[in-house]
């Protein structure tokens, strides 16, 4: 299979059974999107999920939270992982959003990335899902997931993932395909046993036609 079918087969696949993916993080507007996007850094969306509401009860706007001070912010994420440094970032988020951009969130890269806590990975995810416009945010899930299909050829760091999925998906279905491979990576293409055998994939993979047949062959010894 060529690189180019593997890609046609994938989005194939993806746009026949995950036609309506989309980010599990629950927010109602660009900030509270933002916000917790930066939480969900080295942390599981379900976490988040759990600690924003009290969150965005106490500081609903960026306004409110720019005002904060340290000890008001972390009691409420402190279950999150680097609970000290998000709310720092958090704090100064905000500040930066009221100080030079009016209290709205950015809807592009270049302005996203000067806000505290915010690199490339989060400011795709804004700029895609906040304002539909092409993106490709990568995560763990997305690094590992297209890897392992053979999506990327020899990508060392997220932004030569992120650049070679670009320069291969149909820039109308980049958003969504950022949601496929999180989804994917996040439910079925685990990190340590992925599992194959419910995989709709399969024919298209590449860790499938090689690590995981030694896997499944080391299982049966």
């Amino acid at each position: 299979m060529t690189r180019k079918e593997r890609y046609a087969f994938v989005i194939d696949w993806f746009e026949k059974n995950m036609p309506d993916a989309e980010t599990e993080l629950r927010y109602t507007d660009p900030y509270q999107l933002l916000v917790a996007v930066i939480l969900s850094a080295q942390c599981t969306d379900k976490r988040v999920n759990m600690v924003t509401p009290a969150l965005f009860q106490k500081f609903p706007t960026a306004e409110l939270l720019a005002k904060a001070e340290f000890e008001d912010v972390e009691p409420f994420i402190r279950s999150i992982s680097f609970a000290n440094n998000k709310t720092r970032h958090l704090i100064g988020m905000a500040k930066m959003l009221v100080e030079q951009f009016n209290g709205e969130v950015p809807d592009n890269m270049d302005d996203l990335v000067l806000l505290p806590g915010v690199g490339r990975k989060t400011a795709n995810v804004i700029v895609s899902v906040v304002f539909h416009q092409p993106g490709m945010a990568v995560d763990t899930h997305v690094f590992r997931v297209s890897a392992r299909i053979g999506l990327t050829l020899k990508a060392k760091t997220p932004l030569q993932t992120e650049q070679q999925l670009v320069a291969n998906i149909p820039k109308d279905l980049l958003a969504i395909a950022h949601h496929w491979l999180i989804l994917h990576g996040r439910y079925v293409c685990v990190a340590r046993r992925p599992k194959c055998e419910v995989c709709g994939l399969r024919p298209a993979c590449k860790f499938f036609a090689t690590d995981m047949k030694y896997i499944v062959q080391q299982d049966k010894e």
